[in-house]
Order: C-alpha cells, then sequence, then structure tokens
C-alpha cells in the first residue's frame, strides 16, 4: 500500500519530465531516493511492531500531546498538497478519453471541475460503504501495481528495441529543478513510510513478524524504484537529446513514450495508467492523513474508527478545493503537478525526525532493538530531507519573485 501510494501519477509525470530533461544524470538521484526509502519504511515497520501503541500515541506519551498533533498537522498539509496533484492528474487522465469520446473537443474548466467532484464522490462512497475497508484496498492496490509494473517494463524494452528516429544531441538549457525535487519526494515519499507503522498494526502484526516487515519493505520499495527507474529511461530513449527540446506540458505530450509499444493507442494507455496511478495514490494518501491526524488528536488510529474516516474525507475534500483553485490558472498540467510534488519536500524533516526519535530510545533492546544499519539510513535520510527542504524552499522562492 506504502508503495501504491509513492507509485502515482506525480512519480510518474515527474520521473518522466526528470528522464527528457536531465537524461541518465537522473540515475543516481532515483537509486539514492529509492534505497533511503526502503530504510525508512523498514524503520517504520519496526517501530510499528516493537511498540504497545500507536506512533503519535508513543510521541504524545513521552513528548506531549501537542508534539504528535504537530507532527499530525505537518503530515496532513503534505496529504493536502500531495492530494491536490493527484486530483489534477484525475482531470489530466480522463480529458484524452473523454476528449476522444466528444471528437476531439476539448473540455471546459467547468467540466474538468465536475468531473474532480464526481470522482471524489465516489471515493467518498466507497470510503463509508466498504465493511473491510484495509483488505479491500491492499487487494485492490496489488492489482494496479501489477498493471502499471507490467505496461511500463514491456515498453520499456520495446523503446530500447526500437531504433530512434532522431540523433541525439546536448541540451542547451539545463533540466527543470522543480521536476527533480518532485521525483525525489515521491520516491523519498517519508509521509507514505511514516504509515507503515500503522500498516502492520492493521495487518495484525508483532516482534515476531519483524523479519517479515523487512522483506516486505525491501521488495516493494525496490519494485517502486525499480518501475520510477525504468520510466525514467524510457522517457531518456525518446525524449532526451532530441533536437529542437520537448515541453512536456500536457499529459498527451508525456504519452509519447508509449508509442513503440502502443503506436496510436499510447494517448489512452497512458491515460488509464494515469488514472490507475491517481486512484491507487488517491484513497491510501487521503488515508495516511485521515489515520495519522486522528492519532495525533488521541482519537484513534483504526480504519474501523469514524474520526480516521471522517478525517480522510476532509483531506480528500481539501486536496479536491486545492486541485479546483489550481485548474483556474492558466498553466501546464504537468508543471502543477510537479510543483505540488516538490512542495512535499518541506515537511519530510520533522517527519523523518520523529521517526529516528521513536526508533533510538533506550528501552529499545534485544529483539526491539532496531538494527543499526536501519538507524543510518534514518540519519543519511534526515541530513537529506534538511538539504532537500532547504533546495526546494529556495527554488520556491525564485520563483515566487521572478
Amino acid at each position: 500500500m506504502v508503495a501504491a501510494v509513492v507509485l502515482g501519477p506525480g512519480s510518474i509525470l515527474t520521473s518522466s519530465k526528470v528522464g527528457a530533461t536531465f537524461g541518465p544524470v537522473g540515475i543516481p538521484f532515483v537509486l539514492g531516493a529509492a534505497i533511503l526509502m526502503i530504510g525508512m519504511v523498514a524503520l517504520s515497520a519496526r517501530i510499528g511492531v516493537i511498540y504497545e501503541g500507536s506512533a503519535c500515541d508513543e510521541i504524545a506519551s513521552r513528548l506531549g500531546r501537542w508534539v504528535s498533533i504537530l507532527i499530525g498537522g505537518i503530515l496532513f498539509l503534505l496529504v493536502a498538497i500531495f492530494q491536490s496533484s493527484n486530483n489534477i492528474a484525475v482531470v489530466a487522465g480522463l480529458s484524452p478519453l473523454i476528449e476522444m469520446a466528444r471528437g476531439g473537443e476539448s473540455l471546459t474548466v467547468g467540466a474538468r471541475i465536475g468531473v474532480l467532484v464526481a470522482f471524489n464522490a465516489f471515493v467518498i462512497f466507497c470510503l463509508y460503504r466498504m465493511r473491510n475497508l484495509y483488505g479491500s484496498v491492499e487487494k485492490l492496490m496489488k492489482l494496479l501495481i501489477g498493471f502499471m509494473v507490467c505496461a511500463f517494463l514491456v515498453n520499456f524494452v520495446t523503446a530500447y528495441l526500437t531504433p530512434r528516429d532522431f540523433e541525439p544531441v546536448k541540451p542547451k538549457n539545463p533540466g527543470d529543478l522543480f521536476a527533480l525535487l518532485g521525483m525525489i519526494g515521491t520516491t523519498f515519499s517519508v509521509g507514505g513510510a511514516f504509515y507503515q507503522s500503522y500498516l502492520v498494526k492493521e495487518k495484525g502484526w508483532g516482534i515476531r513478524d519483524a523479519k517479515r516487515g523487512l522483506v516486505d519493505s525491501v521488495v516493494s520499495i525496490s519494485v517502486l524504484g525499480l518501475v520510477t527507474l525504468v520510466i525514467l529511461l524510457t522517457a531518456t530513449r525518446i525524449f532526451y537529446g532530441r533536437p529542437g527540446g520537448v515541453t512536456l506540458a500536457q499529459v498527451d505530450d508525456v504519452a509519447r513514450q508509449l508509442e513503440p509499444l502502443f503506436g496510436a493507442w499510447a494517448v489512452v494507455i497512458f491515460s488509464l495508467g494515469i488514472l490507475a496511478g491517481a486512484f491507487s495514490s488517491f484513497l491510501v494518501n487521503s488515508m495516511i492523513g485521515g489515520t495519522v491526524m486522528s492519532d495525533a488528536l488521541g482519537k484513534g488510529s483504526k480504519l474501523s474508527q469514524n474520526w480516521p474516516i471522517h478525517l480522510t474525507t476532509t483531506a480528500l475534500l481539501v486536496g479536491m478545493v486545492v486541485a479546483i483553485f489550481s485548474l483556474t490558472i492558466k498553466d501546464s498540467t504537468v508543471y502543477l503537478i510537479t510543483f505540488a510534488q516538490a512542495l512535499t519536500v518541506l515537511g519530510i524533516p520533522a517527519l523523518v525526525a520523529a521517526l529516528l526519535y521513536l526508533g533510538t530510545r533506550p528501552e529499545l533492546t534485544g529483539d526491539r532493538k532496531v538494527p543499526r544499519w536501519i538507524l543510518i539510513l534514518g540519519g543519511v535520510g534526515f541530513f537529506t530531507s534538511c538539504l532537500l527542504a532547504l533546495r526546494t524552499a529556495l527554488a520556491v522562492y525564485e520563483k515566487l519573485t521572478s
């Protein structure tokens, strides 16, 4: 489920844009972010099985309820920003399909807003009607992740077996910094990692399942890193070094990377992939904000309880409102998504610090002690997140003042 929320439309679009503008330079950033994410998810899973209480409850009992509310509030805000990009991606994925059905007629802003409202209403309906919410969502996420993995892997092989229709030249302009920051932010998604401690409790795991949780973390995030790398390399093959450059402003532009396999159907297939990514990320992302915020307030952390469901609905509505506001601004869809993804980097240091605090308590001895390599990766992740947050803040300031 953590892999599903991370491998959303933002990850697909930002890695595509990084591949198109940075080319092979983006590879070490993907690998580094994936390794740090493995350490963070493993740390969070370990915290979930070694403590009796939930993460925010444990923080509240040691540092005070206000600290847990601060952590929950930061994560809820990140979820709202992230959710706005998911909403924009839903419109981006549905628009080409609807326009094709209407003979190429473009959707008005009002129609796009209507699509968003209808989609969110459907998700909220499912949220309240699903009796076994966790089990249902987990099965659906496995199906959607499998679909995306197969589609991008097969297309990757086809792209590299198909001769290029141009002679690559070195791009004159530097790559899009927001796309790079956004890709790192979606791959090294500490908000998703933080939620892993809640997911292992939903599964009923205890200290005896610690090794199982570690394997689960390594495999799922490795799959995430692999798919992100495959998308980046495919975009590098199709777009990087193209004479005259490329501008990936709309989903239709990005969809061209699927042409080696799907030809004229590339836009349709890519739109379906964006929708799969959006839906897989859509519900789980909002569940992260709702569950952790409810726990931070001391109102419960189980998906069978009312407060997590109500606050999940709130996260959905906030993300929808922000997205509707974004749709009224005349700008590129891909840029809005990558900008929102980059902003999520700003709150990461506080979440990493909270996980490291819980993972280094002196009472954790014997089987409950967190392995040193996980803590080392967590420490590297903390300093990396601080640098990313600082660079993102500077980039946002430069953008707003330019």
